[in-house]
C-alpha cells in the first residue's frame, strides 16, 4: 500500500474554481436563459438656460403605446415593442431586434416645472422637454456704481 500525500491546497484550488464557476453561471441574463430579450433604452439628458431636455430612442414603437409618467424627481417612460406576428419564431434564422415590454426610470434635476412638460415624437425619437421653474432659472444681477458717496469724502 502506497501513501499519497495530502495537500490541502490543491483542494482549494478547486473549490474556488468551483465557485468561480458558480458565479458566473449565476450572473447570466435571466431573460437570455429564458428566451426573453428585455432590454434597457439608452436616454440623453441636458439642460439649457430655461429647460430639461430628455432624448430616447424608441424604434418600431407608436407614440399612443408610449407611457411617460413623472412623480417627485423620478422620470419613468414605459412601452412595449410588439413583434411581427405574420412571421413564426420558427421561421427565423436570426432575430435580434428585440422585442417585449421596457422601461427606464431616471432621476430628474430638482426645481423643474413637470406640470409644464411636453413630449414629441419624431423618426423614433421621443423628446421629452421640462420647463425650469423660475426660482432657478439663472438670473442676471446688474451692478451699479454709486456715485453720491465718492465726492462726499472728499
Amino acid at each position: 500500500m502506497s501513501m499519497i500525500r495530502w495537500e490541502p491546497f490543491s483542494e482549494l484550488m478547486s473549490l474556488r474554481q468551483a465557485m468561480d464557476r458558480l458565479f458566473e453561471d449565476s450572473f447570466v441574463t435571466p431573460s437570455r436563459a429564458f428566451g426573453r430579450l428585455d432590454f434597457t433604452m439608452p436616454v440623453d439628458m441636458y439642460q439649457t438656460e430655461n429647460e430639461v431636455v430628455v432624448k430616447t430612442a424608441v424604434p418600431g414603437v407608436k407614440p399612443e403605446e408610449v407611457d411617460i409618467t413623472i412623480t417627485g424627481d423620478t422620470l419613468c417612460i414605459k412601452g412595449e415593442k410588439k413583434a411581427d406576428e405574420k412571421v413564426k419564431r420558427d421561421d427565423y434564422i436570426y432575430q435580434e431586434h428585440r422585442y417585449g415590454a421596457f422601461s427606464r426610470a431616471v432621476n430628474l434635476p430638482a426645481g423643474l416645472d413637470t406640470g409644464k412638460a411636453e413630449a414629441s415624437f419624431e423618426d423614433g425619437i421621443l423628446t421629452l422637454t421640462i420647463p425650469k421653474s423660475e426660482e432657478v432659472k439663472p438670473k442676471q444681477i446688474k451692478v451699479k456704481a454709486i456715485e453720491g458717496k465718492k465726492e462726499a469724502k472728499k
